[in-house]
């Protein structure tokens, strides 16, 4: 059953395969992106200390982005892996990337969730926590690292889903994970008074549900590549090439984590905690539309993993073009709402007529934007999918680093908080030009796609409208 299910990546059309897998995880990363919302929407709304609330979960932002960043490594490396293998009939080879995978992030997430309870307070003050807040940050992060490793081994194993053909489930799973952590957010922060304490309890439970459920999916022998003993033991190659395809999302969460540092640092500095909890609405707002793009990104991933492992180049073109026009639509239509009616999305947050001024303003400037920023981020993933990590990582630690640091050193002592905001645009649309030229060096250059008689042959062009590719 499952042979079929990977074999219609080779052979079925490429518009229906996309929405296939692409829809299922839209449907998980917008239902992972709301289940963020939630906790901020619930927190927000706590009694007197709502706003103090979220400016503290804003600070722990970088904590959970260098958390995601050793998971994603392992997560995006071992599923690119698995797609890559299936897509050669290597089905041996594939179940045993999948079992290095739970290994991997059992023994990361302990570490993680270790060191970061032993310096929880110094980093959140390191990342902009003040006085005022730190007290919010330090009881939300302390629970969040104790289920620190349910975490990394529930995103790891729903990225497998994704790569061994169960799209649907992977949906299913994050979906159940947004209905529990809805239903128990209200019920542990009001009912049981416990705060912003019971919104990370929320979302630890939730996601050992999810991870329950997934782990019982992934261990029917009746499937192809599943879950059993003796793939666990670390195999150095294999770690070594699930670790080095899964170095552009680290280095792109590594950098994200610098970033919120010097966001929550410049911000503290010209707007103060209120300027912090802006930010803190802003990103789970504007992360929706992301996330929806990642999503399709997750749908190509195993589609164009699969027939560049098949020696199918002429497929993998034609899932970048329809992966990079879906994801334009959806950030044009970010644009347009958070541009022009950001006050109605800001509404649901706060009711501080301050706070709300200040978020509606930097929504405006922030996603100015925005309809470059799917392109660049499908052309990121497109090169990490098929293998070619040193583009994707170049891609990804070239907007956070080489563009948004300079900015953000320069821009806030400029414009203040406005320079903040402004920062961020820049770099977005600077990314979207480099990933531009990167695409169209790529075609024009013939660029050998590291399978043997195989060649790529286009231009940026062709990739939007003909795609054509010779032997």
């Amino acid at each position: 059953m499952q042979d079929n299910r990977t074999k219609e990546l080779g052979t079925a059309p490429i518009g229906q395969l996309l929405m296939k897998y692409a829809v299922p995880a839209v449907v998980a990363m917008t239902a992972s992106s709301l289940y963020n919302i939630v906790d901020r929407i619930f927190i927000g709304n706590i009694p007197e200390v709502g706003t103090l609330s979220l400016g503290g979960l804003a600070v722990t932002f970088p904590i959970m982005n260098l958390s995601a960043a050793f998971g994603a490594m392992v997560g995006v490396g071992s599923s690119t892996m698995i797609s890559i293998k299936l897509g050669q009939k290597d089905y041996q080879s594939a179940e045993r990337v999948l079992g290095n995978l739970v290994s991997l992030n059992v023994i990361i997430g302990i570490i993680i969730g270790a060191l970061g309870l032993i310096f929880i307070d110094p980093l959140l003050l390191f990342f902009g926590a003040s006085e005022n807040t730190l007290q919010y940050a330090h009881d939300y992060m302390f629970i969040i690292l104790l289920g620190n490793v349910v975490t990394h081994l529930y995103l790891g194993l729903n990225s497998a889903l994704r790569s061994t053909g169960h799209p649907h489930v992977a949906m299913s799973a994050t979906i159940a994970t947004v209905a529990i952590n809805a239903i128990l957010d209200p019920l542990f922060i009001f009912s049981l008074g416990m705060g912003i304490k019971g919104a990370a309890y929320a979302t630890v439970l939730a996601q050992i549900a999810a991870l329950c459920y997934v782990i019982t999916v992934l261990s029917n022998k009746r499937d192809l590549i599943h879950l059993h003993s003796g793939i666990y033991g670390l195999r150095r190659q294999v770690v070594k090439n699930i670790l080095g395809i899964g170095l552009s999302p680290f280095s792109m969460q590594l950098c994200a984590c610098l970033v919120v540092i010097l966001i929550n640092k410049g911000l503290t500095r010209h707007g103060g905690d209120l300027a912090i909890a802006a930010y803190g609405i802003i990103n789970g707002v504007t992360f929706l539309a992301v996330m929806v793009v990642l999503g399709i990104c997750q749908g190509m991933q195993p589609i164009a993993g699969y027939n560049f492992g098949a020696q199918q180049p002429d497929r993998v073109n034609e899932v970048l073009r329809k992966a990079i026009w879906l994801a334009t639509i959806i950030m044009t239509l970010d644009f347009v709402v958070c541009v022009f009616f950001p006050q109605y999305l800001v509404f649901i947050f706060t009711s501080d007529p301050t706070l709300s001024a200040l978020a509606e303003r930097g929504m405006r400037i922030i996603c100015s934007l925005s309809p470059v920023v799917g392109f660049q981020i499908v052309t990121g993933n497109f090169f990490q999918s098929i293998g070619m990590a040193k583009k994707s990582i170049f891609m990804s630690v070239s907007r956070q680093l080489v563009f948004l640091v300079p900015f953000l050193l320069v821009f806030p002592e400029i414009w203040g908080t406005d320079g903040v905001w402004i920062s961020i645009a820049t770099a977005d649309g600077v990314a979207a030009i480099t990933a531009a030229i990167m695409l169209w060096q790529f075609y024009h250059q013939k660029e050998t796609l590291r399978i043997p008689k195989i060649r790529m042959e286009s231009t940026l062009k062709r990739v939007f409208f003909h795609n054509r590719v010779t032997p």
